[in-house]
């Protein structure tokens, strides 16, 4: 018997048809919406007079539009208060279940699933959002799709899709004081470039990865589209059952037993060819940070920004994204003033993240000249943040906590970098005005985060870890 991957174990498993010389015909076990890529599929629907053909395996849930302070009142922006209004109304019409804003469940689509145990091994799992890729952490195939495929979803339960070539990026070793699982994927897209993994599926492997906790492990496929994968995955074992089991979703009883007893065969055999294989160093990787407009213009927080001769991107772009950011080649980051700090997101607004957000912030005070936004990605974390006494640990340090959204991450809801301001991000994208229109973004882990927030500039995290 040949001997296959991880990757092609779980697609291979749900091909209801291959096209010869065309794409395979894929099985969609979850399919999540949200307010801002559903409501013209669901049009779409409309004009051809069909229906949702599975609604038990959509799940709706409210987050790119919504704002994070006074979510009891009305919203204010026309355009949102439109696309909430209509995931509510699609949802109630089709029979989709649906976490509107108010409701305990809420929150951002890539952290509610995988809390309430939607998100499972060996599943195909498709969203009309780009950062699908976190439910990989789960050893399942998610990516993020467009408008008219969210359509194809919904009324068939399959989609179109080439199979993809497979990538293996390896992690051994142990990491170094203050080197997050955010990290760790922004050294790996710094050596391949945002765009080294184009048309791979990627598995990441090596005891870096198995030492993950589930949020870290969530972290790093969520970044996986940022070095130009289709989606990232990581084999289940031990850690990814004890995360899953009780969770409201997750088999119960005898089906457990079953269903863990099959997610034990998802991983790579022996011997399982790959079309790319990397291996890294944990030793090589220190706390991250970007200096340019894309998430590979990155470096090592004590290091210079490297000059445009060692960076991958290509001269042009690489001054262009210097020149909009106001930095220059060989400069340190390290002492730059920032003007915003934000914590949240579905790449770091976990609850570890906000645990090392305040191990950092304790027993300090925020700087005068940070304006800072620590957005939860669920009403589940915030919970977990006050139940933990971290609420306190920020209120005493001068923060104060917002309510769940994906928030300024992508500046479709309220919160918005003013143009020309420096942000330390913990979310997931560098682009020009991603995070405002002439906003300036600085990747980063929460760690590095946290010590920009209490210095006012960048700063090295590992000078104030106990």
């Amino acid at each position: 018997m040949s001997k296959k991957t991880l990757f092609d174990k779980v697609w291979d498993s749900h091909v209801v048809k291959h096209i010869e010389d065309g794409p395979d015909v894929l099985f969609i076990d979850r399919h999540f919406i949200h307010e801002v890529t559903s409501p013209v599929a669901f049009l779409g629907l409309e004009s051809r007079g069909i229906g949702v053909l599975f609604p038990e395996r959509t799940f709706a849930t409210a987050d790119h539009n919504t704002p994070t302070i006074n979510q009891h009142l009305p919203v204010q922006d026309p355009l949102s208060a439109n696309q909430l209004k209509a995931l509510e109304t699609n949802s109630g019409k089709y029979g989709i279940s649906h976490w509107g804003l108010g409701n305990p469940k809420n929150g951002i689509v890539h952290v509610v699933g995988p809390e309430n145990g939607i998100t499972q091994p060996g599943m195909t799992i498709v969203c009309g959002d780009s950062h699908t890729s976190t439910h990989g952490a789960f050893g399942a195939i998610a990516f993020g799709i467009g408008t008219s495929e969210v359509e194809m979803v919904l009324a068939s339960q399959c989609i179109m899709q080439p199979k993809p070539k497979k990538m293996r990026i390896n992690v051994n070793g142990k990491l170094g004081k203050g080197v997050t699982p955010k990290d760790v994927t922004l050294y790996i897209i710094s050596q391949i470039s945002a765009s080294g993994a184009t048309g791979y599926f990627a598995e990441y492997a090596g005891d870096v990865f198995e030492n993950m906790s589930m949020e870290g492990r969530m972290t790093v496929c969520n970044m996986s589209i940022e070095m130009g994968a289709r989606g990232g995955m990581i084999a289940p074992d031990e850690t990814t059952f004890a995360f899953l089991e009780g969770r409201e979703q997750s088999p119960k009883g005898e089906e457990w037993t079953k269903q863990v007893a099959y997610w034990k065969t998802l991983k790579s055999d022996e011997g399982a060819e790959f079309d790319l294989e990397l291996t890294y160093d944990a030793a090589d990787i220190e706390p991250q940070i970007t200096y340019g407009t894309n998430p590979g213009l990155g470096t090592g927080i004590s290091r210079n920004i490297p000059a445009a001769s060692e960076v991958k991107d290509g001269e042009a772009s690489y001054k262009k994204s210097l020149a909009y950011m106001g930095f220059a080649e060989g400069e340190s980051m390290i002492g730059k003033e920032v003007d915003y700090v934000f914590l949240g997101s579905c790449t770091n607004g976990r609850i570890e993240d906000f645990r090392a957000f305040a191990s950092i912030v304790k027993g300090r005070k925020k700087a005068e000249n940070i304006t800072a936004w620590l957005v939860p990605g669920s009403h589940i974390v915030e919970s977990q943040i006050k139940e933990e006494g971290i609420l306190d640990i920020l209120t005493e340090a001068g923060f104060a906590l917002r309510q769940p959204g994906c928030s300024a991450c992508l500046a479709m809801n309220d919160d918005k970098i003013p143009a020309g301001k420096l942000a330390v991000s913990t979310s997931n994208r560098n682009f020009e005005g991603r995070q405002g229109p002439n906003s300036k973004t600085l990747l980063a882990s929460p760690l590095v985060a946290a010590a920009a927030a209490v210095t006012g500039k960048v700063t090295d995290p590992r000078i104030l870890m106990a």
